[in-house]
């Protein structure tokens, strides 16, 4: 990637910086964090004025209603707009980095004109049901069941870390389709619609007391023939697309947050006193040279995924090893830094650190990631 901006990106800049400065100060206020229906309604709001404004999609093809824009003007977009402190995608998160580009790359005409406008648009949520109980970093276990029944699929099984679930109108569901097959195999990649009868949710709490996961049953629920995305038992190949959105550009805008609390956490041990103590800068330095290597990182990332058709590379497994824990490390000083008041959950910092326990687990843990760099980067036999 050319590193230097352009007079063209640094005019998109520009124009994105102005249209912010107008458009923050007119949002409601954001409501509480355990308050799904109001903050889906808050998200969904954010999303519909990036959408009036031109700014819906940067990255998604303009056949699928995005802007088709450059791997730089989207990295400039998530800078300015988290430098400005705008909304995060929130309840869109599925929909806007997994659902929708799997689609935009994999769906039929007629399946990307449906699901894809709406979320683009800030009207509807999807929720990821990929996840089971017994199938979790071993995703290939899936056991939840679908079998043809005329022109749709009857569904029984259960998911769970179903993001969302519980504000969501369409679910990206994994099922097993032919349970004689390979595991890898026999799996389906289908769009089931949250309000379908059969359909239970049941809302999960983090250790952070927040509560955007859930338990999703199944008790033969109909979902159309023609929600599948892909061919029948195909969804494995699916799902790596998927999984690739996740991986390798779905975390970027969290690169340039955890840049902005590195920051913050220089000037709090400042005022502390803490910044004479010498293995803490070091630790600061160090976690400042991490971040600047992680965007890097996800510059080329993004660069890549253009040149190959706009699906990111095993590259993004790269990143989110080293990302997750980095993320941990930065929350770690962030509490040293703190001192007694990291048991305070009313600090975003404490939340924070006890979220980024999860990253090391959630988009694939970091073993996973660990045989996928080996067996597909550095060439090396499987794994016994």
């Amino acid at each position: 990637m050319e590193l230097a901006y352009s007079p063209e990106e640094e005019d998109f800049r520009a124009r994105l910086r102005a249209w912010l400065a107008e458009a923050l100060p007119t949002l409601p206020p954001k409501p509480p964090p355990d308050d799904w229906p109001a903050r889906r309604a808050f998200d969904l709001g954010w999303q519909r004025m990036l959408h009036d404004a031109g700014y819906a999609g940067l990255r998604w093809p303009v056949d699928a209603g995005g802007r088709g824009a450059t791997p730089t003007q989207h990295l400039i977009f998530l800078e300015e707009t988290e430098k400005a402190g705008a909304p995060y995608v929130g309840a869109n998160f599925v929909g806007l980095l997994h659902a929708g580009p799997t689609i935009a790359a994999e769906g039929t005409p007629e399946q990307r004109a449906r699901w894809l406008p709406p979320v683009l648009r800030g009207e509807e949520v999807w929720c990821q049901g990929f996840s089971e109980p017994e199938a979790g970093s071993d995703l290939a276990s899936l056991r939840t069941r679908a079998w043809r029944d005329g022109d749709t699929y009857v569904v029984s099984g259960s998911k769970i870390w179903t993001s969302h679930a519980e504000v969501a109108d369409w679910c990206e569901l994994l099922v097993r389709t032919d349970p004689s097959a390979p595991r890898h195999r026999g799996i389906t990649w289908l769009a089931m619609p949250m309000d379908a009868p059969g359909v239970t949710v049941r809302p999960l709490r983090t250790l952070a007391g927040s509560n955007e996961f859930a338990e999703v049953f199944l008790d033969e629920v109909r979902v159309p023939v023609a929600n599948r995305v892909g061919a029948e038992n195909d969804g494995w190949r699916v799902t790596m697309v998927t999984l690739s959105f996740e991986r390798g550009t779905a975390f970027v805008g969290e690169v340039v947050a955890c840049r902005r609390v590195l920051r913050e956490l220089a000037r709090a041990a400042h005022a502390s006193g803490r910044w004479d103590d010498a293995p803490l800068r070091r630790r600061l330095g160090r976690l400042n040279a991490e971040f600047r290597a992680l965007w890097r990182l996800t510059q080329w990332n993004v660069s890549e995924a253009e040149r190959t058709g706009g699906v990111p590379g095993v590259g993004g497994s790269v990143f989110k090893l080293r990302y997750s824990h980095a993320r941990q490390e930065l929350f770690d000083t962030a509490a040293e830094v703190l001192g007694a008041d990291c048991l305070d959950l009313g600090h975003p910092w404490v939340v924070d650190r006890l979220s980024s326990l999860s990253y090391t687990i959630a988009a694939g843990t970091s073993q996973i990631q660990e045989n996928i760099v080996a067996e597909r980067i550095l060439g090396l036999p499987k794994g016994r």
